[in-house]
């Protein structure tokens, strides 16, 4: 596939497919007679790969370290896995993070729905007026 139908089918942009390739997490496209670049479709899967590690936070130096393992095959899997290990570490330490606050702000806005019910419930029902009786006094102490 051409470069415009593999930005089309990964979300990516042409332009970022070259980036990619040019600093080493795609492989260099084989090209056709035109010396246009001509992918195959199973650069989809990495290339949905790679966005997974990169919506998880994966920083792209270790991103590189992981495709140039991948790209020297069998014998790497030990360190592919001990780098996807460490990420997973921190994306679940990140995780927990977001759910705490996710509390904190489930906390809050609930608060604010306290305060609007409170409010309203004011608003619609009037306090009952009592009257002291006319010429009624506290008694002082002496």
């Amino acid at each position: 596939m051409k470069i415009g139908e593999l930005a089309k089918r990964s979300g990516l942009s042409a332009h970022t497919i070259r980036y990619y390739e040019r600093i080493g997490l795609l492989p260099y496209a084989d090209r056709d007679r035109s010396s246009r670049r001509d992918y195959d479709a199973s650069i989809l899967t990495w290339i949905e790969f790679l966005g997974r590690l990169k919506a998880t936070g994966m920083p792209i130096r270790e991103m590189l370290r992981y495709a140039a393992l991948r790209e020297k095959g069998s014998g790497t899997e030990a360190q592919r896995r001990e780098l996807l290990d460490q990420h997973r570490t921190r994306v679940r330490a990140h995780v927990a993070e977001l759910q705490a606050c996710l509390l904190v702000l489930d906390a809050k806005i609930a608060g604010y729905a306290d305060a609007e019910k409170r409010m309203t419930q004011y608003d619609t029902t009037l306090p009952e007026r009592r009257r002291k009786p006319a010429g009624a006094r506290q008694a002082r102490a002496r």
